[in-house]
């Protein structure tokens, strides 16, 4: 099969399309034909090992050679033998180990079936962004009716989610992005939108019961300014800080902060799991939400994608498009 390989730790350079064996299967293995992969943060961070702690994480010691990507949409072409569940052709969306590639396995429990309704780029952009997304306002935010919500990068891959996840559990929502995205966030339902370079939202003259903030460019103190005084704070990603720990050290403070404060201050560690994946397919069907992507780029040009990447202005999420669509 034709795959993406990494060469080791390093930038877009480091990223070779090649001809490697395809995946054993086994017992516990689904075997998915990749469609389409998603591009996302989590790609960035492990292909450059930056922040460097990140490189002391289990299992990235062997990064020279692998195959980067863990947003899957596409479809069952085999499974394990224990594996109940999941069928050969159905079509699902998930985590799998190496999505840059033509096949890749995956975990029963990482996948969810793939809404009819959208693309299979539409779908590898829900996995990892929109469970971040669902954790973060509905589990850790108790978004909700009669409450507001400030979703700071509300134009990025986990941005565009939360606003409208936020909305469909009846919150009032403000979406806080770059000024080219603001027609972008008012179009997926934002109540209210800050254009950040012209309107400083952190400045304490608002205040929102949650903050989101997937964006990593104020700090947490600054961020509490735009809390009421019993609101919530939800730290999504690593972005931002230095090489050492990045944007990390703003989730290994803030529970700690939280314990002086009546505000709280939360941390995201999102799990993808089946239950998620059929909570999003549902409101997916429901025109609740809608999977935003913005450049799509094919499987030869995937250090393409990882360099919109890095530049920080994408609307919604990159996605990598390994099928021809013959299959579709």
């Amino acid at each position: 099969m034709k795959a993406i390989v990494q060469g080791g730790y390093g930038w877009a350079e480091m990223l070779t399309l090649r001809d490697v064996d395809d995946p054993v299967v086994g017992d516990d293995d689904v075997l998915v034909r990749v469609y389409a992969a998603g591009c996302g943060p989590d790609v960035w961070h492990l292909m450059t090992g930056l922040p460097y702690f990140v490189r002391a994480m289990p299992g990235l010691h062997k990064i020279r050679g692998s195959v980067p990507g863990q947003d899957v949409a596409g479809r069952v072409e085999a499974v394990g033998a224990k594996v109940t569940g999941v069928r050969p052709g159905e079509d699902v969306m998930g985590v799998s180990v190496g999505a840059f590639a033509e096949l890749a396995l995956a975990s029963p429990e990482k996948l969810g079936r793939k809404p009819t309704g959208i693309t299979f780029e539409q779908a590898a952009a829900v996995p990892v962004s929109g469970s971040s997304a669902l954790q973060s306002v509905r589990d850790l935010g108790e978004a909700g009716p009669r409450k507001t919500a400030a979703i700071v990068g509300a134009g990025g891959g986990v941005g565009t989610f939360a606003v409208q996840i936020a909305k469909a559990l009846g919150a009032r929502v403000t979406g806080v992005c770059s000024a080219g995205k603001v027609d972008l966030v008012r179009s997926i339902g934002a109540d209210d939108v800050i254009d950040h370079s012209r309107e400083d939202f952190a400045n304490g003259t608002r205040r929102w019961d949650l903050v989101v903030d997937t964006a990593g460019l104020r700090s947490i103190f600054e961020l509490q300014r735009a809390l009421t005084p019993t609101g919530t704070l939800v730290i999504v990603g690593g972005e931002g800080g230095n090489r050492w720990t990045g944007g990390f050290d703003r989730q290994l403070r803030a529970p700690y902060l939280s314990m002086f404060s009546r505000q709280k201050l939360r941390s995201l560690n999102a799990k993808e799991g089946r239950e998620d994946l059929e909570t999003l397919a549902t409101m997916i069907d429901a025109g609740q939400v809608t999977p935003v992507v913005g450049s799509v780029y094919p499987l030869p040009a995937a250090a393409d994608a990882i360099r919109e990447l890095e530049r920080g202005h994408a609307s919604g999420k990159i996605v990598v498009s390994v099928s021809d669509g013959a299959a579709r």
